[in-house]
């Protein structure tokens, strides 16, 4: 369920007034979407010294009339210098960032928005650095966004157009976009000309234009004024703003020729804008925006220095203006207007078609709603760019999940799954960080998160009807689901329904690249998405320790793991692309008393477990004395988005001849050892350091790490969920684990304690570890030996969960 925001603060800047137009158009959407919500305004520039302000326009104003030289220098030099740009931004970021902080520690937001470039920047150094947890977006009111508009740690940059899209993402690839209706108010809007002209006091026929060149009113205003009268125009009104020296030298003009209409600060500027058959600016900023949320034609003339020009290219690349290098060039193009009213007909068609595709501004405004701190773009975190890196075409790493439901009746249909299902992940996963960030993992490069803000259910939803009784069909439908390599173009993840249609069954597979999440994290937003009664959003996880007790924990789990004796030595195979399921469950009370019983966890008691099965089998794969297993940890960190937040620790299994209690407390001790003196905490920071790492060592690092050379089998036990689940009525039964493989390794096991159950999933490379059903059995018997006897294990299974 989306919650609209109670506390929204907007970040814009007077300087001009384009800024904060767009601020209050923003203002206006909210209040009529979220009526209770509490809209306060921060002026950047104000925020960073009383005397910026005025400074800060001093300059902008000096540069554009006497210097647009330096300003074209400047604004050039942002793009073609990446250092400089990022230096600008990180000085400015740091200056409006430190003066905003107070104010918004007051505030408490739950969603901030800006509309001024140097407010974004210091937004951007706040959440930088971790102080900042709201949702941010910025609302770039240019045509073309440059270097200082766009930032990495902003949640949603709202653009213009499809080409200033392109311009975003080039100031900044790792940013998330989206293009935007025009940012105005609701009062421009498309209206009858001559109903404007009569409440304006113009006459309703004859051609004519308005001038207007923004609040400041400088640039070529007299000159496209000129232009305009001697292109024969039957009436041009001027715009001067709060230019009162332009405003006094054209009503001097107008006293010569009536056709001239110079005005002040009007407030009726909508009507204005309607009445005129074509609007002139020479920014491409606010006045442009309204000129086209009027679906009136713009002309561009003489642009002014640096963004003005780059806005103006922007806008006659897009097919929304015109640009005219002179106002020769334009009255030449106005006097074609005189003799053919039709000739802007084609400007007006795009304009419309562009105003029916980007919708309306305030709707965008009430979908910032959905927005969470965690869809933005940025590199990945150490522990997730290592699963990125260590996936190849043979060994993808993807977490997995087999989800059993059972209906109430047998009147749900497969078309009925898939309509609840698709409407599930439509409505949902914009919430869900997981499920809207798309991976870039481009060899020699260091790995990223794209967001993406439309997701096609198509792509990530599936579905197979099962042959009645065909137990083969599924399980091939099953090792071909979970052995698909992950998508590139869209967010890794997908599920597919198997049904036998005429039964209560259904299965949902899973699955997810491992760099979005562990196995905790995935079963956490599969409840989010799936649940008739979701939990709600989970608070991030605070460290158990204080800072100098974690940094000395690290230290002595460092040096822990740098005393670890080289793996055991294990039987050689050959990988291959195949994978083999099985599935085991085992009932959760039975395993709790079992381990209280023997005094030691459950984690403990299933790891020895699967060191008993292991033993037991009568294979090739297990004639050898120890074999060591990477044992998933938590390190006691973790954060509401998503992420891998646990770390594995070497464990040696002891599988040669030996009593099944005495190998239990031989398994307990060895991941007590395993896990003391901080070694999870030292696993991950390793992970974390080698992210430092210039790319290409990385990537090499992390692969020669995750392969059998230093272990020969993974095992995760996780907690789930012990409360009934329902999805659209149906008891989720049971969920099934599965987990990835690494190189040269080709066992892989997890356990998820789910409602009542413990249910164990078994991953396989037939070409490594050639038993995989064999296993499963020898677990159910392993598990009878300590447990107590025959029985302990007797929880039915739905038909067709095991392939």
């Amino acid at each position: 369920m989306i919650h609209p925001p109670r506390r929204l603060v907007l970040v814009s800047a007077t300087i001009g007034e384009g800024h904060n137009a767009t601020a209050g158009a923003v203002e206006q959407a909210a209040r009529l979407h979220w009526p209770e919500c509490q809209v306060t305004w921060i002026d950047a520039l104000e925020t960073m010294g009383s005397w910026v302000p005025r400074a800060f326009q001093r300059i902008y104003v000096t540069n554009v009339e006497s210097t647009p030289w330096l300003y074209d220098y400047f604004y050039a030099a942002l793009w073609r210098r990446r250092w400089f740009a990022d230096a600008c931004r990180r000085f400015t970021g740091s200056w409006c960032g430190r003066r905003l902080r107070p104010l918004l520690a007051a505030r408490r937001p739950d969603l901030v928005v800006s509309t001024y470039p140097l407010g974004t920047a210091g937004l951007d150094w706040l959440r930088r650095r971790g102080e900042l947890t709201a949702p941010i977006a910025a609302v770039i009111s240019d045509f073309a966004p440059h270097p200082f508009w766009v930032y990495s740690e902003i949640d949603l940059h709202l653009v213009m157009s499809e080409n200033g899209l392109r311009a975003a993402r080039r100031a900044q690839p790792r940013s998330a976009h989206a293009v935007s209706a025009p940012p105005v108010e609701t009062r421009f809007h498309p209206r009858d000309k001559a109903t404007a002209r009569l409440a304006c006091g113009l006459p309703v026929e004859g051609a004519q234009v308005l001038i207007s060149c923004g609040s400041l009113g400088f640039g070529s205003v007299e000159r496209a004024a000129e232009a305009a009268l001697r292109a024969g125009l039957d009436r041009v009104v001027v715009l001067c703003g709060h230019n009162e020296g332009l405003l006094a030298r054209l009503r001097e003009r107008a006293e010569r020729d009536p056709r001239l209409v110079p005005l002040g600060w009007v407030r009726d500027v909508p009507a204005y804008t309607a009445a005129a058959d074509a609007v002139i600016t020479n920014a491409g900023g606010a006045t442009a925006l309204e000129a086209l949320a009027c679906a009136r034609p713009v002309l561009m003339v003489e642009p002014i220095a640096g963004h003005g020009r780059a806005n103006a290219e922007l806008m006659a690349e897009a097919g929304l203006a015109e640009l005219h290098e002179d106002a020769e060039a334009l009255g030449h193009r106005l006097r074609g207007l005189r003799t053919d009213p039709e000739s802007l007909r084609g400007i007006e068609r795009r304009v419309h078609e562009h105003l029916a595709t980007t919708g309306r501004f305030s709707d965008q405004v009430a979908a910032l709603a959905r927005l969470s701190p965690g869809n933005r773009a940025g590199a990945l975190r150490g522990q997730d760019a290592f699963f990125a890196l260590a996936a190849t075409a043979e060994v993808p790493q993807q977490t997995g999940a087999v989800l059993a439901l059972v209906a109430q009746d047998r009147a749900m249909t497969t078309a009925d799954w898939i309509d609840h299902l698709g409407a599930l992940i439509t409505e949902r996963a914009p919430e869900l960080p997981m499920l809207h960030h798309r991976l870039h993992a481009p060899r020699g490069r260091r790995p990223w998160w794209e967001p993406v803000r439309e997701l096609s259910v198509p792509e990530h939803l599936t579905q197979h009807e099962l042959r009645p009784g065909d137990a083969g069909q599924r399980a091939a439908l099953e090792r071909e689901f979970f052995s698909a390599p992950p998508p590139g173009d869209r967010p890794p993840w997908a599920m597919a329904l198997l049904r036998e249609p005429g039964t209560e069954l259904a299965t949902l597979l899973v699955r997810m690249h491992h760099s979005l999440g562990d196995g905790l994290t995935m079963s956490s937003t599969l409840l989010r998405l799936l649940a008739d009664d979701p939990p709600p959003r989970p608070v991030p996880a605070r460290p158990a320790l204080s800072g100098a007790r974690r940094a000395v924990a690290v230290l002595r789990g460092t040096l822990g793991l740098a005393a670890s004796s080289a793996a055991p030595a294990t039987p050689s195979g050959r990988s291959t692309r195949d994978r083999h399921f099985a599935w085991v469950e085992l009932p959760t009370e039975a395993i709790r008393a079992a381990a209280e019983e023997h005094g030691v966890t459950r984690s403990a008691l299933l790891l020895a477990v699967l060191a008993e099965a292991l033993h037991g089998l009568d294979s090739d794969d297990t004639r050898q004395r120890s074999l060591r297993a990477m044992v998933a940890r938590g390190t006691g960190e973790g954060d509401a988005g998503f992420g891998n937040h646990a770390a594995g620790v070497a464990v040696d299994l002891p599988l040669g001849p030996m009593a099944p209690r005495r190998r239990l407390a031989e398994v307990a001790a060895r991941l007590d050892r395993a896990q003391r003196h901080g070694r999870p905490l030292a696993a991950a920071a390793v992970l974390r350091a080698l992210a430092v790492l210039p790319p290409a060592l990385h990537a090499r690092a992390v692969r020669g790490m995750h392969r059998a050379r230093f272990f020969q089998a993974l095992f995760s036990v996780m907690p789930g969920r012990e409360e009934p689940i329902r999805v659209s009525g149906a008891l989720l039964r049971s969920a099934h684990p599965v987990l990835p493989l690494a190189e040269g390794v080709g066992l892989a096991v997890g356990a998820l304690h789910w409602a009542g159950r413990t249910c164990i999933g078994i991953t396989t490379d037939p070409g490594l570890f050639s038993a995989a059903d064999g296993l499963a059995e020898r677990i159910g018997a392993a598990f009878d030996e300590l447990a107590g006897g025959p029985g302990a294990r007797s929880v039915p299974r739905p038909v067709g969960a095991r392939s």
